[in-house]
């Protein structure tokens, strides 16, 4: 079976939303239950030779350390973090098509979701840091 095929029938056994953009594309929406309480859009492609998934994980703002992200990128597979020039988080992952069957494609899309999940909790624990130490500062 062509690895176009093997990703559009795995991703058509998805729950929640998920769509066929053109021949090589497919766009798919986390439920925000499973993605740290906000809905997640993970973008699929085939190009170049590469199966290609990333997901806008979470807009720009102040607090966040991205070397904490640089170093996450040292413990992951397949998949990293990275930042936009407006500084917006994402996560992207790669699979070569040559290795594309269903479990890999079940293991890319679980670590790009994973990886977006990591980096909401992050944003909440810094979140709550900067909480405690205001309300300390008001003491």
């Amino acid at each position: 079976m062509a690895a176009i095929d093997v990703i559009d029938e795995y991703i058509s056994t998805l729950p929640g939303t998920t769509r066929r953009l053109g021949h090589a594309e497919w766009g798919i929406t986390v439920a925000p239950e499973a993605a740290a309480g906000h809905a997640l859009d993970v973008g699929v492609r085939v190009t170049d030779g590469l199966l290609r998934a990333q997901a806008f994980a979470l807009p720009a703002r102040s607090g966040l350390d991205p070397w904490v992200l640089l170093h996450w990128n040292r413990q992951t597979r397949f998949v990293r973090i990275a930042c936009a020039r407006s500084d917006d988080i994402w996560v992207h992952g790669d699979l070569p098509v040559a290795a594309v069957d269903a479990r890999s494609v079940d293991r890319l899309l679980g670590l790009v979701v994973e990886g977006a999940v990591i980096v909401r909790n992050y944003a909440t624990f810094v979140d709550a840091g900067e909480a405690a130490r205001d309300a300390a500062d008001r003491a």
